[in-house]
């Protein structure tokens, strides 16, 4: 350690300073000013009993199900309740109905989030270039479908591609394949088709409004400074627009994706499950319900719910997204 030099005395350099000891501690963590803390405080106010009455009513539900599939239970015979740990998880997995079922449950679930994010995407950059005065307009009239309730819509689609009811065979007869006699629902894939559709059609509205506001978070100097340095369209698309918009494109691939993996009602009203588009929800109806099998039906449940939450986690981790600070610094 250096001296202190008397700056006064004859002779003398500048002050030379001794160096602060290093005391190995880190340095102390800042201190959260009282508004901050008042504001959080009143966060956790505000939201604290909305949060612990979906705790509850969500907790309930899913433990009473994990419960209930550690036993071989039937509601037939109610007194006679075994528990098996987990025989019912491995009768669900070998069963091969299980896996072609998730098959289906998953291939739902592609096509129609990318679709969607594609349609979506394509609206919202309508809805955000259009002119002011339709602005307001053209939000209203594409939120229409998704305002339907899913019942209703699921019939409205059946009956449009209904053998004796529809009209849609008389409209598209002119395509090979398709005539008076072609029945929608009879095979497989004509069935999905219909299905995923119904569910483009009605879902791609709440998909357009999650981009819209991803939209109206991408700072315009950005885009500006794009077109100044001769960035093309695509170039300010790919390079500045979407990357800014990444927090609005996981919320609304997490949303829908956990959405269309529970699907349920399309495909009861459709088909009932028939012809191979039976999915997870499905089947976990028709195992609890049609054959009261309560402990194998909670668990497929419990597995569906834990295909959900596996979800969640890849997209959270695949795009990287801190939502807390997702929209700050403009």
């Amino acid at each position: 350690m250096s001296t202190v030099v008397n700056p006064n005395a004859p002779g003398t350099g500048p002050r030379e300073v001794a160096p602060a000891p290093v005391t190995g501690r880190r340095s102390a963590k800042p201190v959260m000013s009282d508004r901050a803390r008042s504001e959080r405080k009143l966060g956790w106010m505000l939201a604290g009993p909305a949060f612990i009455v979906m705790l509850l009513v969500t907790m309930y539900p899913i433990l009473q199900a994990l419960w209930d599939s550690l036993f071989s239970f039937r509601l037939t015979a109610p007194g006679e309740k075994e528990f098996v740990l987990l025989g019912n998880y491995a009768t669900v997995l070998s069963d091969r109905v299980f896996w072609n079922d998730l098959w289906i449950t998953v291939l739902i679930t592609i096509v129609t989030v990318v679709v969607e994010l594609v349609l979506g995407f394509a609206l919202a950059l309508v809805m955000n270039n259009a002119i002011r005065n339709t602005k307001g307009l053209l939000r209203t009239a594409i939120l229409v479908p998704y305002g339907i309730i899913t019942v209703v819509s699921a019939f409205a689609w059946f009956y449009a591609f209904d053998i004796t009811t529809g009209y849609i065979n008389n409209w598209f007869d002119w395509v090979p394949g398709i005539g008076p006699d072609f029945n929608w629902f009879a095979s497989q894939g004509p069935a999905l088709f219909v299905i995923m559709a119904s569910e483009i059609w009605k879902t791609t509205p709440f998909i357009s409004l999650l981009l819209l506001a991803g939209l109206a978070q991408v700072p315009s100097e950005y885009t500006e400074a794009a077109r100044v340095d001769g960035a093309t369209w695509w170039q300010r698309m790919s390079r500045v627009i979407l990357p800014n918009m990444k927090a609005a494109i996981m919320v609304a691939v997490v949303f829908r994706a956990l959405d269309a993996f529970r699907i349920f009602d399309n495909i009861f009203i459709m088909t009932q499950g028939q012809y191979g588009t039976e999915t997870l929800s499905l089947l976990a109806y028709r195992t609890s319900i049609g054959r009261l099998e309560i402990g194998l039906g909670s668990a497929i449940s419990v597995i569906l719910f834990v295909c959900v939450l596996l979800i969640a986690f890849i997209a959270i981790k695949v795009f990287k997204v801190d939502l807390a600070g997702a929209g700050k610094g403009r």
